[in-house]
């Protein structure tokens, strides 16, 4: 079947890969990990959020928080997240831990430009077993020294890093307005991945899947859709460079990315199938559809959904 034809269909075809349980539930083959959950997230309490995973098929999830200083929140974020803190707080990882200890595996973040941020990463470890350094979105680009000193620690600690990058547009000119841009572009990770070389990256947003393509640096959307992907992109440049850049695959920007071109993504999602992590960062399934409708060998696709994630973070 054409890959096009496959998708415009999927709704069909998207389940070959699962059992279909006596009560309808869809139950994968392969064991699923989210790489990318945040806790009181969209109207999500624990409860409703385990009951999306059971629907979906998901084991585990790597449930990351979100913190910042108020001044660096998009206020677009307030009718979305929890009201009890700026962003998404580490307190709701642990409270949803707690209650659900065997679902979750907790990830956190703390500030580089604080200066007890090293001793505060190494409390939560010890105290909370944090597994994950996650997700970072802060409005500092990360090629920032003090941010390299605390990536150099995570690998130290055995602990991967979700790094959100979301550029400022026009990329090649200066913003006429303010925008609410985190990390950086692509090119801000030249330094990290090259100086921590046994730190794990996984790269997330719009500033990463972007580059899939190699009119990135023209295209005026943040979020290009609907059209081929030209060539190699500064992704896979970057992907065939550093062995310690992989992918999280979460989001509208990956799931835009994956589907505008589906002949490319395939053959890219073989290529780079040891790089590849599935994750939601929403409460969906259409990223698992896309997945599965892509018809990949299976071995591919195990690793994809939870064989990745388990080496990289076994649980």
């Amino acid at each position: 079947m054409d890959l096009l034809t496959g998708l415009a269909t999927y709704r069909k075809t998207a389940f070959v890969a699962q059992k279909v349980e006596a009560d309808g539930k869809r139950a994968p083959d392969h064991q699923v990990i989210d790489v990318h959950c945040h806790a009181r997230w969209d109207g999500y309490n624990g409860a409703r959020m385990i009951e999306n995973m059971n629907a979906a098929g998901i084991q585990k999830a790597w449930l990351l928080s979100w913190e910042l200083p108020e001044r660096e929140m998009n206020p677009i974020y307030y009718s979305e997240i929890s009201p009890t803190g700026v962003g998404m707080q580490f307190h709701d990882v642990i409270d949803v831990i707690e209650r659900y200890p065997d679902r979750f595996i907790p990830g956190t973040t703390f500030d580089p430009r604080e200066p007890h941020a090293h001793e505060r990463l190494k409390a939560a470890v010890n105290t909370h077993h944090v597994r994950v350094f996650g997700e970072l979105k802060l409005r500092m680009r990360y090629d920032d020294p003090d941010a390299i000193r605390l990536f150099h620690y995570c690998g130290e600690l055995g602990l991967p890093v979700i790094c959100h990058l979301q550029p400022t547009f026009p990329r090649l000119g200066v913003p006429s307005a303010r925008q609410w841009w985190y990390g950086g572009g692509l090119e801000v990770m030249d330094t990290p991945l090259r100086l921590c070389p046994h730190t794990r990256f996984l790269g997330h947003a719009r500033g990463f899947w972007r580059e899939i393509s190699a009119d990135a640096d023209q295209d005026l959307q943040d979020y290009p859709a609907g059209k081929p992907v030209v060539g190699g992109g500064r992704l896979l440049e970057y992907l065939d460079k550093f062995p310690n850049l992989n992918c999280d695959l979460s989001g509208g920007s990956g799931h835009t990315a994956l589907s505008r071109d589906l002949n490319f993504t395939r053959k890219f999602l073989i290529d780079y199938q040891e790089r590849m992590f599935f994750g939601r960062d929403e409460f969906s399934n259409r990223m698992y559809d896309l997945l599965v409708s892509l018809n990949l060998p299976n071995t591919v696709l195990a690793k994809i959904l939870g064989g990745n994630a388990m080496r990289l973070v076994p649980a």
